[in-house]
């Protein structure tokens, strides 16, 4: 019996991202005690690593795929309060560098919401590639993010009677990812 083992290096080449197997979730502070936590369903992107071995990526994300487990909630969160999914049904995400942060990374890029666009570092962690299972090679990485939902135009804000709001300010932004490297 052999076992395949991750390596430590992306080759050159296209790595697309594969829905099926990665994630793009969130969570949210609610009612200052709690945390809504969410996903996007339908997503895609690629990282493309260039001869020089200089990596770059880019992401799509469709904010009308989000799902809170409550179609109420969800719903509020396609409408213009929030996503206005209606006039920005996409969210993108273009890389400008990525940089060594210890044993880890920093991918930074321009992130766009709402048709607003603002620079973002995300902590990215390299998980390795792999054989995979047939199917070709695999990538693996972890990353994530801490937004102000301000920042992108998400303004509303309902207050409690006992001061704060429903929805805090702060959203994280967690991507388990897999890629497969494309032939």
């Amino acid at each position: 019996m052999t076992a395949a083992t991750a390596t430590t290096k992306l080759s050159v080449g296209t790595w697309a991202i594969d829905p099926v197997h990665s994630s793009i979730a969130f969570s949210v502070r609610h009612l200052l005690v709690s945390k809504v936590r969410g996903h996007f369903t339908t997503f895609s992107g690629a990282v493309v690593v260039a001869e020089d071995g200089t990596p770059s990526v880019t992401a799509e994300i469709a904010v009308d795929s989000v799902d809170t487990r409550n179609e109420q909630r969800d719903a509020h969160l396609k409408a213009a309060d929030y996503f206005d999914a209606e006039n920005y049904p996409t969210a993108t995400f273009v890389s400008t560098g990525v940089r060594e942060s210890g044993d880890k990374y920093v991918l930074d890029g321009d992130f766009t919401l709402r048709g607003i666009t603002k620079p973002v570092s995300l902590d990215l962690e390299f998980n390795g590639t792999n054989p995979g299972m047939g199917h070709g090679e695999v990538a693996g990485f972890t990353a994530s993010v801490v937004l102000n939902r301000k920042d992108f135009g998400i303004e509303v804000d309902m207050p409690l009677e006992t001061g704060g709001t429903v929805v805090g300010d702060k959203v994280t932004i967690t991507l388990e990812i897999e890629a497969l490297k494309q032939v």
